[in-house]
């Protein structure tokens, strides 16, 4: 049984930081990619970044490139989302996701094998 367990989520005032955190358990994340996706009220959910942990390599989406870093840690298949310089349309629910089919910088939502259960994130102004 696959599952994928966010962490850090949270309250914080806009230009502040927060962690995600992404264990995974029945999943090894060499498997495959993981990545962050995240769901503002009334909009999609929308991917915003991927780490290909065989490799390294790592692509984001737009609107999050420069204050977003997203990174792994094999030994406890954790994978991470730094998130610097916060600004009020971050706010969303974040989910991990686990997928087998890597698409670099295309976030595909139904290509994606296994959700976390999303953590919250909330930027004041």
């Amino acid at each position: 049984q696959v599952e994928l367990v966010e962490s850090g989520g949270g309250s914080v005032q806009a230009g502040g930081s927060l962690r995600l955190a992404c264990e995974a358990s029945g999943w090894t994340i060499s498997y495959g990619c993981m990545g962050w996706f995240r769901q503002a009220p009334g909009k999609e959910r929308e991917g915003i970044a991927t780490i290909v942990p065989y490799t390294a390599a790592t692509y984001y989406t737009d609107s999050v490139k420069g204050r977003f870093t997203i990174s792994q840690d094999k030994a406890k298949n954790t994978v991470y989302l730094q998130m610097n310089t916060l600004k009020p349309e971050d706010t969303a629910m974040y989910y991990c996701a686990a997928y087998s089919i890597c698409r670099g910088a295309r976030w595909v939502p139904g290509e994606v094998n296994y959700w976390g259960q999303g953590t919250q994130v909330t930027v004041s102004s």
